[in-house]
């Protein structure tokens, strides 16, 4: 599998991506403009990451303008032709804006910018700490859509305590049904919240985030740099 981290104007978190690809979990990585059009030597069975940051200044609303780049309209043909694609915070919100993902990101419930250690977990996971650092971060969808999420298994991702409890005061943001992950309906793009690249090192006190790594695309050799 090879990756390609697609790089906008206000990108602040494409380096962290591709350091935690190439140099912790040992993959291949390729950046990516978002001037350009086309993923050259691409396969479905290799993954586009939409990084973190505040692209194109967060205009309008967060990841309003990034969805009509270039790079987003071979993003969305590669998933629709079943590539992978997954959005990490402001990669999350552009997926959302594209339509490549249902629901939308809005202002945290305490109306601040949040940047701390979380706890996440999936259905069948322990629980797991990924850092966050948002303003924007409260996954908001209609009730339709969010039955729709559940009946599909497509919430990749719960805010929960250290012990794996579900509350109002382990969810950070203040998002709909605790939900920190979604995926679409035919599982191959991935949204969240939480940042994983920055849990991926032991000399940043963290490896949990390999775990998302490897559940989202079942990565062999993973090594730990210690």
């Amino acid at each position: 599998m090879k990756f390609g981290v697609v790089i906008f104007p206000g990108s602040n978190c494409d380096r962290d991506m591709i350091s935690a690809l190439q140099q912790d979990l040992q993959q291949e990585v390729v950046s990516l403009w978002h001037n350009d059009s086309d993923l050259p030597n691409f396969s479905i069975e290799d993954c586009v990451i939409l990084p973190g940051g505040f692209s194109y200044g967060d205009y309008l609303r967060c990841g309003a303008i990034a969805r009509f780049s270039p790079m987003m309209k071979a993003v969305a043909a590669f998933a629709q032709n079943g590539g992978k694609v997954f959005g990490v915070c402001n990669g999350f919100q552009i997926l959302c804006e594209a339509g490549l993902l249902p629901g939308v990101l809005l202002k945290n419930s305490n109306q601040q910018f949040i940047c701390k250690n979380v706890f996440i977990k999936g259905a069948d996971s322990v629980p797991l700490k990924i850092p966050i650092a948002h303003g924007e971060g409260r996954y908001f969808a209609s009730e339709q859509v969010l039955n729709e999420l559940e009946a599909n298994n497509q919430i990749l991702f719960t805010y929960c305590d250290e012990n794996g409890n579900i509350s109002d005061e382990s969810n950070p943001n203040g998002a709909v049904n605790h939900i920190a992950g979604i995926c679409n309906a035919t599982r191959n793009v991935f949204g969240m919240m939480p940042h994983p690249e920055r849990a991926t090192s032991s000399i940043l006190g963290n490896t949990d985030g390999i775990q998302i790594f490897k559940q989202l695309f079942n990565l062999k050799a993973v090594s730990v740099v210690v």
